[in-house]
């Protein structure tokens, strides 16, 4: 199922093995051809090609992927609990919720919270910072 799903939710415009060459302000491509049922060659120039890739960029505040049917937020958990009885597969263990604190000790061996250059000091949080305001018309 995650492999049907995955060509729909995690496709970009056009894969790095579809583009053949680009040369001369051309730019070479593998289509498929929906009439015929198979692949052609087809050359663009480079001013069309970008314009073609830019039609498939969404615009801000629009999300990529979007979750409907069985992994739909609203009735997931019943969907997914008739899915696992209609395969017969086993409920899912709950996972070990761990601590960020507790996590870094365990993988590191060290205590987080000691300064790492005098090793006696704590660190603590003085304030959180929200991130800083994007503009709408620069870079991200």
């Amino acid at each position: 199922m995650l492999d049907y799903l995955a060509r729909y939710t995690h496709r970009v415009a056009i894969s790095n093995e579809r583009i053949l060459s680009s040369e001369h302000d051309q730019v070479q491509i593998r289509v498929r051809d929906k009439r015929l049922g198979h692949r052609r060659t087809v050359t663009l120039p480079v001013s069309e090609f970008i314009g073609r890739f830019m039609h498939h960029v969404l615009p801000a505040g629009f999300k990529r992927i979007r979750h409907y049917g069985l992994l739909a937020s609203a009735h997931k958990r019943a969907r997914l609990a008739v899915a696992r009885a209609a395969l017969a597969m086993p409920e899912p263990q709950t996972a070990a919720i761990e601590a960020a604190h507790a996590f870094l000790a365990r993988v590191t061996g060290h205590d987080p919270s000691r300064c790492p250059h005098c090793a006696n000091g704590h660190w603590r949080t003085v304030a959180v910072l929200p991130p800083a305001p994007r503009c709408r018309d620069g870079p991200p």
